[in-house]
């Protein structure tokens, strides 16, 4: 058991619902309390500290602790190709994210690319994750073991893909079936992992390969569904060539049983009024990847139509790593705000933080776990430093935060200027995962 001290800033609400600041809680000078990997007490230090007299204290002062950060939509095997030049999706995948799939046959070089995917999640300040794997099911066992070894929450499974790839990255609907069969039995709800059945998108799986997968989420309802949505619009004209059966991109999906309340769709740049309402009604989620989208040059996502009252979405924010631009969800919220300015919205800063902690956890149905401070709950948290750079400490150059106007500023100079460079520390499970080696006290 040890305690943590500093400033907190957790959500307790959706401030796309009720007012913003009645969404969240702040502490000046708070204690954190972690005993077995579990939060066993929070409040203010003066409170707190009464109850736990001989307790170890870590004092972060100067710092403002938050809960870890939820990616919603990334895939470790395109981590060697962040930063690839110049195509539009579907060219993208052939010239570059296929290519690199490929090499995970090999399970050393999946295990290779695993540590390292783990190691830049942590130095981004991200606890949880909902990952793209490879249709290798050894390159899914690889990264279930190093996600274990970290004790890491992560949701991932086998890419299913049966025809528009190449033949070495292709599988059948039965071979699909009895691999992720395998997978979901033996890694599904094992310490803090879950599986989900990933087709990759309608484009790579034939009719009879979502059937399948529809059938496997019957077998087993409490797996998650994660795949793509609506991300292009090239990409929707050759859905509507292969499924002209459906009337649109998600009835692709209804239609094999793959829409409820554990689904997690990537993207949603194009979808209809139908399709936002049918979202809504099933409890599916979408995860919005700004950085992704703009870079490959997709779109931009209508943030303010998935949150409208009449049919409102889970969302989380997710870095889509490769075609993302970064692990940092500091910066995703940076491109988040900037899509949202381009269509004439507005993103302030407690919901952008909310969608990046509480917001993505409730969007994957584990906020009983994880997202805020609440007593009992996975002690995931991250220790921020908004002074992390010369810019970022002239920008602000208080050693604390004594308003609620002040934390607005802060935390919205956080989200444009920050990057890994302003996590300090980063705590899995309540234990140390990342320090930051210019980690430093004033």
């Amino acid at each position: 058991m040890y305690g943590v001290r500093s400033a907190f800033l957790d959500f307790i609400d959706d401030p796309f619902v009720v007012s913003p600041t009645e969404s969240y809680r702040y502490l000046e000078d708070g204690l954190l309390i972690v005993e077995d990997g579990k939060i066993k007490a929070f409040g203010s230090y003066d409170h707190i500290r009464t109850d736990y007299p001989e307790i170890e204290i870590i004092d972060y002062s100067q710092r403002l602790i938050i809960p870890g950060f939820v990616d919603t939509h990334v895939h470790y095997p395109q981590t060697e190709i962040i930063a690839s030049y110049g195509e539009q999706l579907l060219q993208w995948l052939e010239k570059y994210a296929f290519p690199g799939e490929e090499r995970f046959k090999d399970p050393l070089h999946a295990r290779e690319v695993a540590g390292f995917f783990f190691d830049e999640l942590a130095r981004n300040g991200t606890t949880t994750a909902v990952v793209m794997t490879t249709v290798f099911p050894e390159s899914t066992r690889v990264f279930f073991e190093e996600a274990q070894s970290r004790n890491i929450r992560a949701i991932a499974g086998q890419v299913m893909m049966d025809r528009n790839a190449p033949e070495s990255l292709l599988d059948n609907p039965e071979t699909a079936y009895h691999n992720n069969k395998d997978l979901i039995k033996e890694w599904h709800n094992r310490g803090r992992l879950c599986y989900t059945i990933t087709p990759r998108f309608a484009i790579t799986s034939t009719p009879e390969q979502l059937e399948v997968a529809g059938q496997l989420k019957r077998e087993f309802p409490d797996v998650y569904v994660h795949t793509h949505l609506s991300e292009n619009q090239e990409e929707l004209v050759t859905v509507s060539q292969l499924f002209p059966e459906c009337k649109d991109y998600l009835e692709v999906y209804e239609k094999a049983g793959l829409v409820g309340d554990r689904s997690i769709f990537a993207h949603g740049i194009y979808l209809s009024n139908s399709e936002f309402k049918r979202l809504s009604e099933a409890g599916s989620a979408i995860a919005f990847c700004p950085t992704s989208n703009m870079f490959i040059g997709s779109g931009l996502f209508n943030l303010k139509e998935a949150k409208s009252p009449a049919h409102p979405i889970a969302v989380g924010l997710a870095s889509d790593v490769g075609a993302g631009t970064s692990f940092s969800m500091l910066k995703t919220m940076s491109a988040a705000y900037k899509v949202t300015q381009l269509q004439k919205q507005t993103l302030s800063p407690l919901p952008a933080f909310y969608l990046a902690t509480l917001g993505g956890a409730k969007a994957i149905h584990l906020d009983s776990y994880i997202g805020n401070f609440q007593i009992g709950k996975e002690s995931d948290f991250i220790v921020l430093n908004w002074q992390a750079t010369p810019l970022m400490a002239f920008r602000h150059p208080q050693h604390s935060i004594e308003s609620v106007e002040k934390l607005n500023e802060i935390l919205f100079s956080l989200m444009i200027l920050g990057d890994d460079r302003s996590i300090d520390a980063t705590y899995i499970g309540g234990n140390l995962a990342y320090r930051n080696p210019d980690y430093m006290t004033w």
